[in-house]
Protein backbone atom coordinates (compact mmCIF):
# COMPACT_ATOMS: atom_id res chain seq x y z
CA UNK A 1 0.00 0.00 0.00
CA UNK A 2 2.64 2.62 0.81
CA UNK A 3 4.13 2.03 -2.49
CA UNK A 4 0.81 2.88 -4.30
CA UNK A 5 0.94 5.83 -1.83
CA UNK A 6 4.12 6.60 -3.43
CA UNK A 7 3.25 6.21 -6.66
CA UNK A 8 0.22 8.52 -6.31
CA UNK A 9 2.29 11.38 -4.64
CA UNK A 10 4.35 10.94 -7.73
CA UNK A 11 2.02 12.10 -10.43
CA UNK A 12 0.35 14.65 -8.13
CA UNK A 13 3.97 16.32 -8.66
CA UNK A 14 4.13 16.39 -12.40
CA UNK A 15 4.92 19.94 -13.93
CA UNK A 16 2.18 20.83 -16.63
CA UNK A 17 3.93 19.54 -19.71
CA UNK A 18 1.49 21.58 -22.04
CA UNK A 19 3.69 24.51 -22.42
CA UNK A 20 6.55 22.04 -23.61
CA UNK A 21 4.32 20.58 -26.18
CA UNK A 22 2.25 24.02 -27.07
CA UNK A 23 6.06 25.34 -27.86
CA UNK A 24 6.66 22.52 -29.94
CA UNK A 25 3.74 22.57 -31.98
CA UNK A 26 3.57 26.26 -32.21
CA UNK A 27 7.13 27.25 -32.53
CA UNK A 28 7.53 24.19 -35.57
CA UNK A 29 4.25 25.48 -37.12
CA UNK A 30 5.24 29.18 -37.44
CA UNK A 31 8.57 28.17 -38.73
CA UNK A 32 6.70 25.64 -41.52
CA UNK A 33 3.93 28.23 -42.39
CA UNK A 34 7.29 31.32 -42.88
CA UNK A 35 7.84 28.61 -45.74
CA UNK A 36 4.46 28.39 -47.25
CA UNK A 37 3.69 32.03 -47.70
CA UNK A 38 7.37 31.74 -49.29
CA UNK A 39 9.92 32.98 -47.96
CA UNK A 40 12.27 30.47 -47.77
CA UNK A 41 12.64 26.54 -49.03
CA UNK A 42 12.21 23.47 -47.08
CA UNK A 43 15.31 23.68 -45.12
CA UNK A 44 17.04 21.77 -42.71
CA UNK A 45 16.22 24.35 -39.97
CA UNK A 46 12.68 23.41 -40.94
CA UNK A 47 13.44 19.36 -40.82
CA UNK A 48 15.49 19.60 -37.47
CA UNK A 49 12.40 21.27 -35.40
CA UNK A 50 10.18 18.75 -37.32
CA UNK A 51 11.64 16.11 -35.43
CA UNK A 52 12.85 17.33 -32.53
CA UNK A 53 10.75 20.62 -31.33
CA UNK A 54 7.63 19.45 -32.77
CA UNK A 55 7.98 15.52 -32.98
CA UNK A 56 9.87 14.54 -29.36
CA UNK A 57 8.85 17.23 -27.79
CA UNK A 58 5.36 16.82 -28.10
CA UNK A 59 5.86 13.02 -28.08
CA UNK A 60 7.51 13.76 -24.44
CA UNK A 61 4.61 16.05 -23.28
CA UNK A 62 2.29 13.50 -24.09
CA UNK A 63 3.63 11.15 -22.20
CA UNK A 64 4.01 13.23 -19.65
CA UNK A 65 -0.05 14.32 -19.80
CA UNK A 66 -1.02 10.62 -19.97
CA UNK A 67 0.59 9.87 -16.42
CA UNK A 68 -1.51 13.14 -15.24
CA UNK A 69 -4.17 11.54 -16.52
CA UNK A 70 -5.17 14.00 -19.22
CA UNK A 71 -6.67 11.74 -22.38
CA UNK A 72 -6.89 14.95 -24.29
CA UNK A 73 -3.48 16.25 -23.78
CA UNK A 74 -1.97 13.10 -24.14
CA UNK A 75 -3.57 12.19 -27.50
CA UNK A 76 -3.01 15.63 -28.63
CA UNK A 77 0.25 16.10 -28.20
CA UNK A 78 1.40 12.67 -28.98
CA UNK A 79 -0.60 12.63 -32.04
CA UNK A 80 0.43 15.69 -33.39
CA UNK A 81 4.51 15.24 -32.65
CA UNK A 82 3.62 11.81 -34.65
CA UNK A 83 2.87 14.12 -37.23
CA UNK A 84 6.11 16.11 -37.47
CA UNK A 85 8.06 12.84 -37.37
CA UNK A 86 5.64 11.55 -40.29
CA UNK A 87 5.91 14.51 -42.14
CA UNK A 88 9.99 14.76 -41.98
CA UNK A 89 9.61 11.13 -42.88
CA UNK A 90 8.13 12.05 -46.06
CA UNK A 91 10.43 14.77 -47.22
CA UNK A 92 13.40 12.97 -46.17
CA UNK A 93 12.89 9.24 -47.21
CA UNK A 94 13.05 9.61 -50.93
CA UNK A 95 16.29 11.82 -50.45
CA UNK A 96 17.92 9.11 -48.12
CA UNK A 97 17.80 6.96 -50.85
CA UNK A 98 14.86 4.60 -49.18
CA UNK A 99 13.56 2.51 -52.12
CA UNK A 100 10.30 4.43 -51.69
CA UNK A 101 8.17 6.45 -54.58
CA UNK A 102 8.20 10.21 -53.42
CA UNK A 103 5.03 11.57 -52.03
CA UNK A 104 2.64 13.14 -55.12
CA UNK A 105 0.60 15.85 -53.99
CA UNK A 106 -2.80 13.78 -54.50
CA UNK A 107 -1.51 11.35 -52.01
CA UNK A 108 0.19 14.32 -49.69
CA UNK A 109 -3.53 15.91 -49.85
CA UNK A 110 -5.30 12.86 -48.43
CA UNK A 111 -2.62 12.56 -45.73
CA UNK A 112 -3.59 16.08 -45.00
CA UNK A 113 -7.63 15.46 -45.24
CA UNK A 114 -6.61 12.71 -42.51
CA UNK A 115 -4.91 15.19 -40.30
CA UNK A 116 -7.74 17.87 -41.25
CA UNK A 117 -10.84 15.13 -39.92
CA UNK A 118 -8.76 14.29 -36.86
CA UNK A 119 -8.32 18.21 -35.83
CA UNK A 120 -11.64 18.23 -36.86
CA UNK A 121 -12.82 16.41 -33.61
CA UNK A 122 -10.18 17.47 -31.87
CA UNK A 123 -11.62 20.95 -31.99
CA UNK A 124 -14.98 19.38 -30.94
CA UNK A 125 -13.46 18.59 -27.61
CA UNK A 126 -12.01 22.07 -27.02
CA UNK A 127 -15.54 23.71 -26.50
CA UNK A 128 -14.96 23.39 -22.83
CA UNK A 129 -11.24 24.81 -23.04
CA UNK A 130 -9.92 28.34 -23.06
CA UNK A 131 -10.48 30.35 -26.07
CA UNK A 132 -6.82 30.28 -26.59
CA UNK A 133 -7.03 26.45 -27.18
CA UNK A 134 -10.59 26.67 -29.11
CA UNK A 135 -8.72 28.97 -31.78
CA UNK A 136 -5.49 26.46 -31.77
CA UNK A 137 -7.30 23.82 -32.95
CA UNK A 138 -9.90 25.74 -35.18
CA UNK A 139 -7.20 27.47 -37.04
CA UNK A 140 -5.41 23.99 -37.02
CA UNK A 141 -8.48 22.85 -39.06
CA UNK A 142 -8.56 25.09 -41.14
CA UNK A 143 -5.13 25.18 -41.74
CA UNK A 144 -4.60 21.04 -42.66
CA UNK A 145 -8.09 21.42 -45.23
CA UNK A 146 -6.11 24.38 -46.86
CA UNK A 147 -3.24 22.97 -47.32
CA UNK A 148 -4.95 19.50 -48.58
CA UNK A 149 -6.94 21.65 -50.94
CA UNK A 150 -3.84 23.20 -52.03
CA UNK A 151 -2.24 19.77 -53.26
CA UNK A 152 -5.32 19.30 -55.18
CA UNK A 153 -5.86 21.95 -56.81
CA UNK A 154 -2.25 23.61 -57.54
CA UNK A 155 -3.75 26.94 -56.50
CA UNK A 156 -0.80 28.91 -54.94
CA UNK A 157 -3.28 31.73 -53.86
CA UNK A 158 -4.52 28.86 -51.49
CA UNK A 159 -1.15 27.58 -50.24
CA UNK A 160 -0.67 31.56 -49.34
CA UNK A 161 -3.93 31.03 -47.28
CA UNK A 162 -2.70 28.12 -45.63
CA UNK A 163 0.40 29.83 -44.34
CA UNK A 164 -1.44 32.78 -43.25
CA UNK A 165 -3.70 30.58 -41.26
CA UNK A 166 -0.44 28.48 -39.92
CA UNK A 167 1.36 31.25 -38.85
CA UNK A 168 -1.71 32.52 -37.10
CA UNK A 169 -2.33 28.94 -35.41
CA UNK A 170 1.23 28.30 -34.73
CA UNK A 171 1.11 32.16 -32.86
CA UNK A 172 -1.82 31.20 -30.98
CA UNK A 173 -0.05 27.35 -29.45
CA UNK A 174 3.27 29.88 -28.82
CA UNK A 175 0.89 32.21 -26.98
CA UNK A 176 -0.86 29.66 -24.99
CA UNK A 177 2.42 28.08 -23.78
CA UNK A 178 3.82 31.26 -22.72
CA UNK A 179 0.69 32.65 -20.79
CA UNK A 180 0.44 28.67 -19.11
CA UNK A 181 4.01 29.37 -17.98
CA UNK A 182 4.24 32.84 -16.62
CA UNK A 183 0.42 32.46 -15.26
CA UNK A 184 1.33 29.19 -12.86
CA UNK A 185 4.86 31.29 -12.17
CA UNK A 186 3.06 33.90 -10.70
CA UNK A 187 0.11 32.31 -9.69
CA UNK A 188 -1.98 34.52 -10.97
CA UNK A 189 -3.69 35.80 -14.85
CA UNK A 190 -1.36 38.23 -16.46
CA UNK A 191 -1.51 36.71 -19.91
CA UNK A 192 -5.36 35.98 -19.99
CA UNK A 193 -6.39 32.67 -22.25
CA UNK A 194 -10.33 33.54 -22.21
Amino acid sequence: MKNLESAVNVNMNIANPAPLGLFGFGSTTILLNLHNIGLFDVNSAILGMGIFVGGIAQVIAGMQENKKGNTFGATAFTAYGCFWLSLVAIFVMPAAGIKVNATDHTALGAYLSIWGLFTAGMFGATMKSSKVTQGVFGSLTILFFLLALENFTHISAIGMAAGITGIICGGLAFYDAMAQIINGTYGKTILPLG
